[in-house]
C-alpha cells in the first residue's frame, strides 16, 4: 500500500511539473511573438527594432529547445525509476563487484556509473544548444575541441572531488546510526566552505585563464568604490570569457580573505568605466546586503531539511520499490537512497520555483538600489541596457512566466526602480 502511495504521488507531482512548464513555456512563446514587431515605448528611443527582434527570436529558440529538454528529462527521470534502469544497473554493478570488492567499492561504481550515463544522456541536448542555437545567434566562439575537453575537464574534476566526498558520506551513513544524516550534512557544510576557498585558484583555472586587471584607470576607480563599500578583495582579474561566449558578466568569487573580483573581458569590451563601476556597484549591493551569505544560511538550511527526510525514507522499503527499485537485501542500499532521493526530489520542489524567484528579484532591486548610492544609476541603467543587448534578453516576457522563473527583474521593471530610486526627493 505505502509503495502505490510513493509510486501515485511520484507521477503526480512530475506529471503536474510537466504541464506547469509546458503551460508556462507556451505562455512566454505567444506572448514574446505577438510583441516582437514593435519595440515598447519605454525602449523606442534606445532599443533599435532589429535588436529587439533578435532578442525575441533568441528567446523563442530557447523556450522551444527547453520544452524537448523537459520532455527528454522527463522521459530519462521514468527510465532511470519506474521502467527500471536504475534497478538494473544496480543489479549488474552489486553481482559484479560486491562479492570481490565489497560494499564500498560496489556504492561508489554505481554512483559514477550513474553520472557517466547521465552526463553522456545529456551531451546531444548540450551540443544542440551549444553549436545550434547559441552558434545561430552568434553566442558560440567555442571550438568542438575546447568543448569536448570541457566535457572531460569536468568529468576529472568531479570525480576527484565528487568520489572522496561520496565515500565519506556513505561511510557516515554506514557508521552513524539513525542519526546518520545530522553527521553527513555538517560534513557536506564543511565541503562546501572548503570548495569555496579553493574554487577561485585550484578549480577555475583549470577552465579559464584570469589576469590581473591591467587598466590603472578602472583598478582604480574600482578599488575606490570598494573602499567606499568596506569591501576587500584579494584581486581584481579579468577571464577570458570571450574564448568560449559573447555573452558578458562579472561576479565575485572565493570566501573570506580568498574573495576576488572577476570581470568578463567581453564585459570590459562594452562597457564604459562609469558603467563597469556601476555594475560592480550593483554586486557589491549584495555584498552590503548580505545576500550571498542568507542564501547560503538558505541553501544549508534547505539541505539539513533534505537529508532528515532522507534519513527517514531510506529506511522504508515502499520509498525503493515505488520508484521502481528493489532494495538490496545482502548489501546497503545507501547508494540507492541517494541517487533515488536526488531523481525525485526535483519533481517536488519544482513548486517552490517562485517564492526563490521572488525573493532574488527583491534582493536585486535591493543591490540595484545600493549602487545608485555608489556609483550612477543612470550609467548602470545604460549598462543594464547593453547587457540586455548582449545576451539577448528580451523586452517583452510574459508576467506570468517571469514571475515563476526570474532570477532578476525584467528591464522593464529594473529600469523604472532605477529611475525612481535616482530621481531627487521633490520639493516638500
Amino acid at each position: 500500500m505505502q509503495s502505490s502511495l510513493f509510486t501515485a504521488a511520484f507521477v503526480a507531482a512530475l506529471l503536474l511539473s510537466y504541464l506547469t512548464r509546458l503551460w508556462l513555456a507556451t505562455r512566454q512563446m505567444r506572448h514574446v511573438a505577438a510583441h516582437r514587431g514593435s519595440v515598447p515605448p519605454a525602449f523606442a528611443s534606445t532599443v533599435s527594432l532589429e535588436v529587439h527582434q533578435k532578442a525575441a527570436d533568441y528567446t523563442l529558440a530557447h523556450a522551444r529547445f527547453g520544452l524537448v529538454g523537459a520532455a527528454v528529462g522527463a522521459a530519462v527521470l521514468l527510465g532511470w525509476t519506474l521502467l527500471g534502469g536504475l534497478d538494473l544497473l544496480n543489479a549488474t554493478l552489486r553481482d559484479a563487484l560486491l562479492p570481490q570488492w565489497g560494499a564500498m567499492a560496489y556504492q561508489l561504481a554505481l554512483l559514477g556509473a550513474f553520472a557517466l550515463i547521465g552526463g553522456l544522456l545529456e551531451l546531444p541536448l548540450d551540443w544542440y544548444g551549444t553549436f545550434r542555437i547559441e552558434q545561430r545567434f552568434g553566442f558560440n566562439r567555442m571550438s568542438l575541441r575546447l568543448w569536448l575537453l570541457d566535457m572531460l575537464k569536468g568529468a576529472a574534476v568531479g570525480a576527484l572531488i565528487g568520489l572522496p566526498l561520496a565515500a565519506l558520506i556513505l561511510w557516515i551513513m554506514a557508521a552513524s546510526g539513525g542519526l546518520w544524516w545530522l553527521w553527513a550534512w555538517f560534513a557536506w557544510v564543511g565541503f562546501n566552505l572548503v570548495l569555496l576557498l579553493l574554487y577561485p585558484t585550484v578549480i577555475a583555472p583549470l577552465f579559464n585563464k584570469f589576469e590581473p586587471l591591467a587598466d590603472e584607470s578602472l583598478r582604480a576607480r574600482v578599488q575606490a568604490l570598494m573602499q567606499r563599500c568596506g569591501f576587500a578583495a584579494k584581486g581584481l582579474f579579468v577571464m577570458d570569457g570571450s574564448r568560449r561566449s559573447a555573452h558578458a558578466n562579472a561576479y565575485f568569487t572565493g570566501l573570506g580573505s580568498s574573495k576576488r573580483v572577476v570581470f568578463f573581458d567581453t564585459l570590459l569590451q562594452r562597457l564604459s568605466s562609469a558603467e563597469v563601476e556601476a555594475v560592480l556597484a550593483h554586486e557589491l549591493g549584495h555584498f552590503r546586503h548580505r545576500h550571498v551569505q542568507k542564501r547560503m544560511i538558505g541553501i544549508f538550511a534547505f539541505s539539513l531539511a533534505g537529508l532528515a527526510l532522507l534519513g527517514w525514507l531510506a529506511g522504508n522499503g515502499a520509498f525503493y520499490t515505488g520508484l521502481g527499485v528493489l532494495p538490496n537485501l545482502a548489501a546497503p542500499n545507501d547508494a540507492l537512497a541517494l541517487l533515488l532521493f536526488m531523481l525525485a526530489m526535483p519533481v517536488f520542489t519544482f513548486f517552490i520555483a517562485p517564492l526563490l524567484a521572488q525573493l532574488s528579484r527583491r534582493q536585486e532591486f535591493e543591490a540595484d538600489a545600493y549602487a545608485c548610492q555608489q556609483a550612477s544609476g543612470r550609467d548602470l541603467a545604460n549598462a543594464l541596457l547593453k547587457l540586455h543587448e548582449d545576451n539577448a534578453a528580451t523586452l517583452t516576457p510574459d508576467p506570468l512566466y517571469v514571475r515563476f522563473y526570474y532570477s532578476h527583474p525584467p528591464a522593464s521593471e529594473r529600469l523604472a526602480a532605477l529611475s525612481a530610486v535616482a530621481k531627487p526627493a521633490p520639493a516638500a
